[in-house]
């Protein structure tokens, strides 16, 4: 979808569908007052009638026979000004796209100056919510529904709407791709397809962009034995997959490090799942699907910072060669870990490519993983949870996330979750009966494997993969490309401070 601003005023607007942000007030204010004039007071009396409320995920289309040069006029509800927020602007662009996807070519969107964000940020929200909202998972149908929206327009002069608009297109094409990517069906998104994909990102992108990705063989050779273990119970290969953004003009000696979980598909090997919705097992590669998609978007984006990021790709499954409960196995950095659940193998991935990012020099890291189930059941499917050895850190993750789209919120690390991750055996073990802090327990054991320097834990169980839809913008099942905005505002504002 092309991403443009054009100056001008409603009346000088040609689209298929003129849009404006419509508040849940008693007077009209804005972009549709101004409107409501033009039309000789139509809307005012739509509004007294009660055809204009103003509440979320309604958008009300209106034929407009020549009186503008618009086709057709659009009042998406905004919901009360006091609860006016980004999210409630892209969830306003995503029912418009939703609904006008079938039929409109073209959807222009007129800013409303009297509302709590700035154009700048109006825009942004706007775009994300029409290229998030209008995405179709379904493109394994036989008969995919028509796609015909291909331009979007921001009506307004001001310059810093423009650059607003332009990045929020590039970074939520990228967020859909990393859809994709999450809802591919497991025979055809194997640990090998990913890698496939990911070397498709860097040869149709950025000089400055490579990519590597190398085998079962050489994870062995590396010393992954927790990754290596994991992926041993499968017949299709594992793969290390290695993405390097070397910008020319890289500021500082920062090097921000993407660790990225990719279990292609998930069973539980012999700690099996059971059998419901475990069809959404594919989703489990979804933290690695957003670094790649995340690093092809800086790269398009010709971020000033250097960036690489390592996802390791792999099945968890059943079979004579499936690593057991009982196992003991030894990771990169040397440490040993007992296994008592096969089915918490994201850890055991994740155990060996947080050192090898730090080897191939991250100095501030990040992993995305859809770790742990009991996140999903404490924040839903809104928030992702964020833990980190730094404080500063973690502020500039959860704020990157809030003001992406990926909403984060802060857990806690403390030393004295650890003794329940230690073992009788071996230096630690990856999973503890209990049914308490789960997710604290997952991130305590990362800990062990984070290295020196600032790392982050980014638990993504409930907003990577839908199993049911949202009530917003991400109305689909599947794949939500969740970490890819994120990743892209942290990468800014890291570029920013170096």
């Amino acid at each position: 979808m092309r991403v443009e601003v054009q100056a001008g005023s409603p009346e000088s607007v040609e689209s298929d569908v003129l849009a404006a942000p419509l508040l849940a007030a008693k007077e009209l204010t804005g972009p549709v007052a101004a409107l409501n004039g033009r039309l000789g007071g139509l809307l005012e009396r739509l509004a007294e009638q009660g055809e204009l409320t103003g509440r979320l995920k309604t958008a009300p289309l209106f034929h407009l026979d020549g009186e503008l040069k618009a086709n057709r006029l659009a009042l998406a509800g905004i919901g009360a000004r006091e609860a006016v927020d980004a999210d409630a602007l892209r969830t306003a662009a995503g029912t418009l796209a939703r609904e006008a996807r079938g039929y409109a070519r073209s959807i222009a969107w007129l800013l409303d100056d009297s509302l709590p964000l700035s154009p700048a940020e109006q825009a942004r929200a706007i775009v994300d919510g029409t290229f998030l909202g209008s995405y179709d998972p379904g493109r394994w149908k036989t008969e995919p529904a028509p796609e015909r929206l291909e331009s979007l327009a921001i009506v307004s002069d001001d310059e810093a709407v423009g650059e607003a608009a332009r990045r929020a297109g590039v970074v939520a094409e990228w967020a859909n791709r990393a859809r994709d990517l999450a809802n591919a069906p497991p025979n055809e998104l194997t640990p090998e397809g990913l890698a496939d994909r990911a070397a498709e990102v860097a040869a149709g992108g950025s000089p400055h962009l490579s990519v590597e990705a190398p085998g079962l063989t050489e994870i062995r050779e590396l010393g992954m034995g927790a990754f290596a273990a994991v992926a041993q119970g499968s017949h299709n290969p594992a793969r290390l997959i290695v993405l390097r953004y070397e910008p020319p003009q890289a500021r500082g000696d920062v090097v921000l490090g993407l660790a990225g979980k990719a279990v292609t598909f998930d069973t539980g090997g012999i700690s099996i799942k059971k059998p419901a919705y475990m069809e959404d097992m594919k989703g489990d590669m979804a933290g690695g699907g957003a670094v790649i998609a995340a690093v092809g978007a800086l790269a398009e984006l010709e971020c000033p910072l250097q960036v690489v990021g390592v996802v390791g790709a792999t099945e968890n499954a059943v079979g004579g060669g499936a690593f057991r409960p009982g196992d003991i196995l030894t990771a990169m950095n040397g440490k040993t870990i007992e296994i008592i659940n096969t089915d918490a193998e994201g850890r055991l991935v994740l155990a060996d490519v947080l050192p090898y990012a730090r080897q191939l020099g991250a100095t501030h890291l990040v992993d995305f993983a859809t770790l742990t189930g009991a996140m999903e059941r404490a924040l839903g499917d809104f928030y992702a949870g964020v833990f980190a050895n730094d404080s500063e850190w973690r502020t500039l993750v959860v704020e990157s996330g809030e003001a992406s789209g990926d909403h984060a919120w802060p857990w806690p690390l403390h030393p004295r979750y650890r003794r329940y991750v230690d073992s009788d055996y071996a230096d630690l073990k990856n999973s503890n009966i209990r049914s308490q802090g789960v997710p604290v327990l997952a991130a305590e054991f990362l800990h062990e494997f984070a290295g020196e320097g600032p790392w982050a834990h980014v638990d993504m169980a409930g907003t990577g993969f839908f199993t049911w839809p949202r009530h917003d913008y991400l109305w689909q099942r599947g794949g939500t490309g969740y970490g890819v905005r994120l990743i892209c505002e942290l990468a800014d504002r890291l570029a920013a401070a170096a």
